[in-house]
This record gives structure tokens, sequence and C-alpha cells, in this order.
């Protein structure tokens, strides 16, 4: 695959950084094929109208977050907008769909702007409006016409939203009007709380006749009017990513049940037909799937869920509502350690002595050796092996023309460098030496 300077830099960037890139993941992505005819089917039908739910499953070292990057940036170049919301106890609790909704609306992201762009959709929408209105025969030197048909064209596509959620056509009208009166602070102050910000002056929601904050129920036909804008707009869908959400084993039995409603809640209304647009996908460990503390504590969910995997992975269903990740193995290491190198050489100051020193046999000599350091175990080496690959072996050959690899590159892992998981995993020599939250 062949891809631009600047996207190759902004893979080595986050490589180096030892976090997962946000496009161009197909530049080396290892092991995904076999998901691709399915979700591009998906992202069809989540283009002509319907709502799809998925669940990817896999445990730490699967490629969760990679797996949902890839889809993201799939789904991206296809005209949808994405968002990846982090589930965590304190932050953004699932049952309380108001914060999911807020954090949802924080991180939107289009092909061309990767993050915050709500204003940009939501003023792009604005322009098809009076795009619309124009085609009807209007001046365009008739300001108040245009303004006045345009509101008018914004109550008739929200019109079934209202039903649920009047306040956030209200939001919207008078965001656009404070926008046509260059009053910027009301503007902005209207568009976060459409978004679902709390603490927004009362006096700017006075002006467009709303008051209090977004609530549970509420954030749901917001989440129907911002469907509506992306669909008028010309956006293919809208991908949202719902990651960690294990993470809800770990709270109070109360706030857990309360969370595993609301994802059965948000399942029923995608699959209802709730959300026409809405591409839905939660990510998991088996132990959330499969264990007491997740799934199988509220039943309807686990029925919604289930899939009945077969011991050989080779023939998983990927048009399943669960997938499953298979585990790395050094193989696929190997693999995507080599498409990095070939992607650094792209950038590269010196591509020839880079693809010299750091040939194949050195990059599988250096994952055996990462995983070695990890206790043989592969499945958690992948984000150190790229960083180390990156950070230590490639960036010294590419600026030091007297690095060798082999000769002036020894290997260390320090617990430092680990995230409590990858420390807790490599360490773990039994189930008595594994810590639980409980």
């Amino acid at each position: 695959m062949s891809i631009s300077a600047k996207r190759a830099k902004e893979i080595v960037d986050a490589l180096r950084r030892g976090t997962v890139p946000r496009s161009s993941l197909d530049a080396f992505c290892v092991g995904l094929e076999r998901f691709e005819a399915a979700v591009d089917a998906d992202l069809d039908a989540v283009a002509s109208g319907r709502g799809v739910f998925k669940a990817v499953r896999g445990d730490y070292g699967c490629g969760k977050t990679f797996f949902t990057r890839w889809l993201a940036d799939r789904a991206r170049k296809r005209g949808f907008v994405t968002s990846e919301v982090q589930i965590s106890e304190t932050e953004t609790p699932l049952h309380k769909l108001e914060t999911v909704y807020r954090r949802l609306m924080e991180r939107l992201a289009t092909a061309a702007t990767p993050d915050g762009a709500l204003r940009g959709i939501v003023d792009g929408w604005f322009h098809v409006l009076e795009e619309d209105a124009l085609a009807e025969g209007l001046a365009p030197d008739d300001t108040s016409a245009l303004v006045a048909r345009t509101t008018a064209l914004l109550e008739q596509r929200l019109a079934d939203v209202t039903n649920h959620a009047p306040l956030f056509a209200a939001a919207l009208r008078g965001y656009r009007q404070a926008s046509l009166g260059d009053d910027r602070a009301t503007a902005d102050g209207l568009l976060a709380w459409a978004a679902g910000q709390p603490h927004v002056a009362a006096n700017v929601k006075k002006q467009a006749g709303i008051k209090g904050d977004l609530d549970h129920f509420g954030a749901l036909g917001f989440l129907q009017g911002v469907l509506t804008m992306l669909r008028d707009a010309g956006h293919g869908g809208l991908l949202v990513v719902l990651d960690e959400v294990e993470t809800i084993q770990r709270v109070r039995s109360d706030a857990r049940d309360k969370s595993l409603n609301a994802l059965r809640q948000l399942i029923d209304e995608v699959e209802g037909g709730r959300f026409p647009g809405l591409f839905l996908l939660i990510t998991g460990t088996p132990a959330f799937f499969d264990g007491p503390q997740g799934v199988r504590r509220l039943e309807p969910l686990a029925q919604r869920l289930h899939v009945d995997f077969q011991t050989d992975a080779r023939f998983d269903n990927p048009r399943a509502v669960q997938l499953r990740l298979p585990p790395f193995d050094l193989e696929r290491l190997c693999n995507v350690g080599v498409r990095i190198r070939d992607v650094f050489q792209s950038v590269s100051d010196s591509p020839q002595r880079v693809a010299a020193a750091c040939d194949d046999a050195y990059v599988r000599l250096l994952a055996e050796a990462v995983a070695g350091r990890l206790g043989g175990k592969v499945g958690i080496a992948p984000r150190i092996f790229l960083k180390k690959l990156v950070g230590d072996v490639l960036d010294r050959v590419d600026q030091f023309p007297d690095f060798d690899p082999r000769r002036d590159f020894a290997l260390t892992v320090s617990e430092t460098e680990m995230t409590p998981v990858e420390r807790q995993a490599s360490g773990a020599a039994g189930v008595d030496d594994v810590d639980l939250d409980l």
C-alpha cells in the first residue's frame, strides 16, 4: 500500500510514542483481511439508512484498539463521521448515557478533521440547508428570505426528533441565529449545550428558550438529531466505538447492573431502527462476555450477544454479532514489524542503510527478543516491540551511519515503560500472581 509522506510520519510518530495511529492503518495491517468483506457490508448497510451493532472480543494484546481504529479509518474514507469513547468508572460510566453522549460529541472526527469536528459538521449542515433553499429559487442576496427558509427546513427535517428531544432543535436554531448575529459567545454556549456539556450559562440558554442540562433519556433523542444532520449533510453515517466496556465489571453491583441494562437498551434501539445511520461497536475481554460479572449477569443481553465460537478460530463467522480477535503470534508480529520498517523507509533520510541494517532477519530477531523478555508471551509484545523497533533501532540507524543494531543495541524492557496490564501479564506465573481490583 502506498501512502503519503505525511501519513507515514504520523504512523511512525505514534508508534515511537507507543500508541496506535489513528489513520492509514492499512499500511501495516496484518491478520484483519478476513474481516474486510463483512465490515464493508456493514458500512454499506449503515450508509443505506440502517443501524448496525457489533461487539469485538479479545484478550489484552489481541489488537482491539487497532481493530477499532482500522475500522474507523476505513469508515472515514467512506465519508463517515467517527467517535471513540473510552468507558471508565469515573469519567465515562456506561450507565450515564448523557456522559457517554458528551464524550462522543467531544471526539467526533471526519477525514478532514481528526478531532473536534462538531462545529464543522453543524455549519456544513446549515450550508446544505441554504443550498437546498437556493435550489427552490430564492435569490442569493435576499438574506431575510434565505434565513427564514433555512430555519423552516431545519424545523422540517428535525420534526421526528423534536417529538423526542424538542430542545435539540431549539439549541441549533439559537446557535444559527447567534452565528448570523456575530454573537460568538452565545453561539459557542448553545453548541456546547447541544453537545451535552453542563454548566452553560443560564442567560445563554435563555436566549434559545431552553433550560437545565441534558439527562439520560434526552441523550438518545439528541443522538437522533445528530444522525439526521449527518444524513442531510451527505455523510455516510456515524461510527461510535465504546472501548474497554469490560471496565464495568469493576464497579459497584448497582452501577454494573445499570450499565449492562444501558447497553441492552442501546442495542435494542439500534436494532429496532431508532438510529438509522449509526454503527455502534463495543470492545471487551472474553471475561466480560462470558464471565459472571459481565454480560451473563443480564440474561437478555447475553442472549443478544451470544455467539457459539468453535475451537478453530479459522471458521469464526465475521458476519456474527460478536467478532473474536485471535492473539498475536510471532509470525504475525514479524510481519507487522517488516511493514513498519518499510513505512519508515519511505520517510527515511537513509532508506538503503535502514534496509540493510534492519533486514527481515533482524526484525525477527528483535521480535523474538522482546517476546522473550516478556516471558514468551507474544500477545503482550506488539506495542513494546513496535516502540523499540521505531524509537530504539530505526531512528538510530537513520541518524547515525556507524550504528549497527546487532552490535550497538542491547535490548532492555523496564517496568516503567510498561503499562500496568503489561507488567501484570508478563510477570504473572499463575492465578495467584494476578492482582484483582475488587
